[in-house]
């Protein structure tokens, strides 16, 4: 979306490893035909410090990925790292290979690097299972969780708890298994699966892992239906957050503030033909999944939205759908995803051949995971999408997109004069006369299911305002119609509630706090 700020301020300043001098570290030898970890000290600072593992492997075999695991205490966080995907469960850490260096030749090193803030170093180190000195590590399998319930069901989720496992040194997590095939991976007892298909049965069975990997039996069994679908949206209102605000805004706060179930989470975009959190996290490593649990765990629900006006999607900086589509669904599958949504805007919305490439991936994604539901988000102005975004929509149609959701960016019609709520609302019904035009099979109502309407709250870039009383106008409007969802830009804007600042953080107009959110919640789809 055109109002797009990313103020990224996890930077790391190479110059800060000079204060406080370096701390020489001697590596110890490999032990003969083992494959070992050993770790280095670079540099330390004010409470912080730069370190690295350095991984060799001693043995005759050549490695296709490589896994270090260690220990942190609580007050000692890592807030960067390269050369290596790091994620976090508990004091547990887990450093697992970048997709260019997981390969390891005999005879071969790989290093990769961390900044930690704290004070404690890494401790009970081990390399794909064994310890990171080379001598054999833990082989004993936790044993079997029990227990195993449903907790609560929605048409697309189910909620699960049991008993957690013990193990001779600890559990490190849980994978939760939808029949044979993996669903989520739980760091506690609880957890729940998304994606799943209304009105329909699933076998559900849960088993323990510790650090070393070693899995435990499966628990007891579980059988559950969904809850059947309704003949609205299951999303109705889904708000923006922008993701790249610091700090990270927490879901669960403005829900309850709010008054709102779901979210739409901005922006993950391209790192060379590599989805990235706005070039700062790696979504295979599931970064803020937790936050996505809770909300889920409440009966709501996210979208992904991809793209962005400041970024570059994923289909322009790929050279082929394939790769296009492998990126997609590796977000789709670490997110668990029902919905994902593809904002194309800025340069993007008029380059026929990333257009082209996006339609054909989407396709595929489509066909590989089929109960996901895939929006786009476009331009508008009130007589509807421009050539554009008419020809974004015609592409996905003719691919073989089944879309779920049309959702229009109400703002910045580049004419300030005017009433915005009278836009939004023209703006609603030209797109839906558009879907008509290219679906001539389907039904009003069907058709109206597949609008969704996402305002700039307040002062728009353009100079035109979006009032509370026009977010009245406009939920009036779709339940009255039976929208497919309201949105808006942006969350944080809302929870601000302030006068006189930059539109990245204001919206510049008398508010209280979560005034324009507990408006849209009035919308019921």
């Amino acid at each position: 979306m055109p109002r797009k700020r990313f103020r990224i301020l996890r930077l790391v300043i190479a110059a800060l490893l000079t204060v406080g001098g370096l701390t020489a570290v001697v590596q110890p030898a490999q032990a003969a035909g083992s494959l070992v970890a050993n770790f280095g000290l670079d540099g330390e600072w004010s409470g912080n410090y730069q370190a690295h593992y350095t991984v060799v492997n001693g043995t005759a075999a050549t490695l296709s990925n490589w896994k270090v695991e260690f220990d942190l205490t609580a007050d000692t966080t890592i807030s960067s790292f390269w050369d290596a995907v790091i994620t976090r469960s508990g004091n547990h850490i887990t450093a697992t290979n970048a997709s260019y260096n997981g390969q390891l030749n005999a005879g071969a090193s790989v290093t990769f690097g961390f900044i930690a803030a704290g004070s404690t170093k890494p401790a009970n180190c081990r390399i794909n299972g064994g310890l990171c000195s080379g001598a054999a590590g833990d082989t004993q399998a936790p044993s079997a969780p029990s227990a195993l319930k449903v907790t609560a069901t929605t048409a697309t989720t189910v909620a699960l708890s049991w008993t957690g496992s013990t193990d001779d040194v600890a559990v490190t997590g849980y994978d939760v298994y939808n029949g044979t095939a993996p669903a989520i991976t739980a760091t506690g007892t609880s957890g729940t699966v998304g994606g799943l298909t209304a009105s329909t049965g699933y076998i559900f069975t849960v088993k323990a892992h510790d650090a070393a990997g070693n899995q435990s039996g499966a628990s007891n069994a579980v059988s559950v239906t969904t809850a059947a679908g309704s003949a609205g949206s299951a999303v109705p209102v889904a708000p923006y957050v922008d993701m790249g605000s610091w700090p990270t805004p927490s879901l669960t706060d403005m829900a309850t503030a709010g008054n709102l179930h779901s979210f739409t989470l901005a922006f993950i975009t391209a790192n060379g033909c590599r989805a990235s959190w706005f070039n700062a996290y790696d979504p295979r490593a599931a970064w803020a999944k937790d936050q996505i649990d809770a909300i889920r765990a409440q009966g709501g629900d996210v979208k992904i939205s991809l793209g962005g006006a400041s970024g570059t999607e994923l289909a322009q900086a790929c050279s082929s759908a394939a790769a296009t589509e492998t990126e997609y669904q590796a977000i789709v599958d670490a997110y668990n995803l029902t919905y994902l949504d593809l904002d194309i805007e800025g340069a993007a919305v008029a380059d026929p051949a990333s257009i082209a490439r996006r339609s054909q991936a989407l396709a595929l994604l489509q066909k590989a995971r089929p109960n996901l539901k895939i929006s786009l988000t476009l331009p508008v102005l009130p007589e509807g999408l421009d050539a554009n975004g008419l020809a974004v929509l015609t592409s996905a149609h003719d691919a073989g997109v089944n879309l779920d959701l049309v959702n229009v960016m109400a703002m910045d019609y580049g004419r300030a004069a005017g009433n915005y709520g009278d836009f939004a609302v023209q703006a609603a019904q030209s797109t839906f006369n558009q879907l008509k035009t290219l679906y001539p099979g389907k039904t009003d109502a069907q058709l109206w299911l597949m609008v969704g309407v996402t305002p700039m709250l307040g002062v728009n870039d353009d100079g035109g305002t979006f009032t509370l009383a026009n977010a009245q106008q406009l939920v009036t409007f779709a339940n009255s119609k039976h929208l497919g969802m309201l949105s808006f830009w942006e969350m944080t804007r809302d929870r601000n509630a302030c006068t006189g600042g930059s539109l990245s953080s204001c919206t510049n107009v008398t508010q209280s706090p979560y005034a324009f959110s507990k408006i849209f919640a009035g919308f019921t789809g």
